[in-house]
């Protein structure tokens, strides 16, 4: 407790446009950290300090720049994550940017595991923010995702089941194509509709893959 105190002061010293409540708010979730706290202190500072403002939204301390999300950060079990929300278009020479995951088009994040990485990593994510204001003020977007071509057994399966088709339907984009990529990795027709089947109280739940019903 005491290398966290110590840290925290180091790093703390900086000016922020920032309103008091946000700031208590993502104070509240420095303190209550339990896998990262130094990194995320350090992390923090280093993004005030290149003019972001800071607010906590999905619950995570959120950065942004005249009101654009510009990144996020996401403690996770193995590593910390800085995700930007238009990594897919940022300048990225030192290579640092990595893919969420074959669902994520636009969202890329830098991952971080030690104090070290943060001071070692500063010059490439002031870098990197600098980025992601310019790609703001120009107004670019990620390009939209081809149409999701459906795997022949679940496209069937919508066609004969109107309830299940709505609900899927009323799946996100990403969450959608998560099903049917985990669907379309199965090399048998018969593994296919058993994933089907396993799946459809999930879908019918309003879930992704991933979430717990």
């Amino acid at each position: 407790m005491g290398v966290f105190h110590w840290r925290w002061s180091k790093f703390c010293d900086v000016a922020t446009t920032t309103s008091s409540d946000q700031s208590a708010r993502v104070d509240k979730f420095v303190a209550n950290a339990k896998i990262w706290p130094n990194e995320i202190a350090q992390l923090r500072t280093l993004l005030l300090r290149t003019g972001l403002e800071e607010s906590m939204k999905w619950g995570k301390p959120c950065y942004s720049a005249e009101g654009n999300n510009i990144a996020i950060i996401q403690e996770m079990k193995s590593f910390l994550a800085l995700m930007f929300f238009k990594g897919a278009l940022l300048a990225d020479p030192k290579g640092v940017l990595e893919s969420q995951g074959p669902n994520s088009r636009s969202a890329m994040r830098v991952c971080i595991t030690s104090p070290a990485d943060v001071r070692r990593l500063s010059p490439t994510i002031k870098a990197l923010v600098a980025s992601a204001i310019q790609v703001e003020k120009s107004g670019a977007k990620v390009e939209a995702a081809p149409p999701l071509q459906l795997v022949e057994e679940l496209a069937a399966r919508l066609a004969k089941n109107a309830k299940l088709r709505k609900a899927f339907e009323g799946l996100t984009p990403g969450r959608q194509r998560e099903y049917n990529l985990h669907f379309a990795a199965a090399k048998q027709s018969a593994t296919r509709e058993s994933r089907i089947d396993k799946c459809a109280p999930q879908i019918l739940a309003g879930k992704g893959l991933r979430d717990r019903v």
